[in-house]
């Protein structure tokens, strides 16, 4: 079944045991630079902490967490903020994208080329057996990596200002993913991966 028949720029991306559709650019009533200003200055960023491998480690980036249920991860649980106004245009020009609900976004922000997410399945028991994912992005492009659990398979994706990648199905079953530090200057990038908590 095409969930986005209606939406020719939403291209299926061929990933065996999982859902995986990119959009180069989500519809949005703003530019992306003012989307990206709006972000920066309207979140409350934190530097937080997570425990990995029985002690508590700094996460290389900010993030903030919004919208309407608490999430756990990580060894650690995060109350929400309430979505704020551009929030809340991006998750309906998502959810009118993906034809999927959300009721929370985690919101991380990349400084610089430094700043990185470990390699990860969104796997919590709080988001359903097969969860939906949308992550979009705006400033600077990083790549996207997923790594098979079980095979030799890697996919990158180039996370390009204003695009929306969806993962969806049994995706975070049999793969991982992440971003990594890099070598070459990168400014800074805004990432928000709606989800539903249930």
């Amino acid at each position: 079944m095409d969930l986005f028949a209606a939406e020719p720029e939403l291209l299926p991306i061929p990933v065996d045991d999982g859902e995986l559709y990119f959009m180069q650019q989500l519809p949005l009533p703003f530019a992306n630079a003012e989307v990206m200003q709006r972000l920066l200055d309207e979140t409350v960023w934190k530097a937080e902490t997570i425990f990995l491998f029985g002690r508590e480690v700094a996460q290389p980036r900010l993030s903030a967490w919004y919208g309407e249920a608490r999430y756990t991860y990580s060894g650690r649980t995060f109350d929400p903020l309430p979505f704020t106004a551009v929030q809340l245009e991006i998750k309906r020009a998502v959810e009118a994208a993906t034809g999927r609900r959300f009721n929370s976004v985690l919101l991380n922000h990349y400084r610089n080329e430094q700043d990185s997410m470990g390699f990860h399945s969104d796997d919590e028991p709080e988001l359903g057996r097969e969860p939906a994912i949308a992550s979009v992005s705006f400033g600077d492009s990083r790549t996207f990596i997923l790594k098979h659990k079980k095979q030799a398979k890697t996919v990158k994706i180039d996370l390009t200002d204003g695009s929306l990648l969806l993962m969806a199905g049994k995706l975070q079953h049999n793969w991982r993913h992440g971003i990594n530090k890099e070598r070459q200057p990168r400014g800074a990038r805004i990432n928000l991966t709606f989800r539903l908590i249930i």
